[in-house]
């Protein structure tokens, strides 16, 4: 059975997360710093892979699942696995709107640019049934319910009963932004391309 690109991608950053979760110190040169962005422009795409708690490792692990399984589901075509990768260094790039935040590391923002790249397919995608739109939309309101909630434009870091590090929101809404973005652009391409 040949993997799919989208459930490639998924594999590649459950693994990448579990192999620097074993690499003591790998932390110090893959989080996301704003003030390295232009010295180490890799930490935009690292960072994904940095998990500063084994709680933090494994809620994003089981994420990691659930929407790895979300594109597999619904039978996203090879262009949403490309624009999932688009959006992996825009979502760190993102943050910089908020320079305060100064070191960055997990897979959950990205994971939300993997969602809002599916739900750009669902909503908008040419082989979308009417069944499968409506599913798109109801999940895109419930993405925007969730980081509305949020409040992502407020302090860099929350501390959130329950977690044992403080969380990011801003990265939930710059990974879905730029899922969006990337999703909707390589759909616009290709309906522009002559068939």
């Amino acid at each position: 059975m040949k993997l799919s690109p989208w459930l490639a991608l998924g594999a590649l950053l459950g693994l990448g997360s579990v192999l620097a979760w074993f690499s003591p110190g790998s932390s110090a040169w893959l989080d996301w710093q704003p003030q390295l962005v232009w010295a180490e422009p890799w930490r935009a795409c690292s960072a994904v892979f940095v998990h500063w708690s084994q709680q933090h490792l494994l809620a994003n692990l089981g994420a990691c699942a659930v929407v790895s399984w979300f594109g597999w589901a619904a039978r996203v075509p090879p262009r949403a696995a490309q624009a999932f990768a688009l959006a992996w260094p825009l979502t760190q790039w993102g943050l910089l709107i908020k320079p305060e935040l100064l070191h960055f590391g997990g897979l959950s923002g990205y994971l939300h640019a993997g969602v809002a790249v599916v739900l750009v397919e669902l909503v908008f995608g040419p082989a979308s049934t009417p069944r499968q739109r409506r599913v798109g939309l109801a999940v895109s309101l419930g993405l925007v319910i969730k980081l509305w909630s949020e409040e992502p434009l407020g302090p860099p870091m929350r501390v959130i009963s329950g977690w044992d590090i403080a969380v990011a929101p801003l990265s939930h809404l710059t990974g879905a932004l730029a899922g969006a973005f990337t999703a909707g652009l390589l759909l616009l391409l290709s309906s522009a391309r002559p068939r």
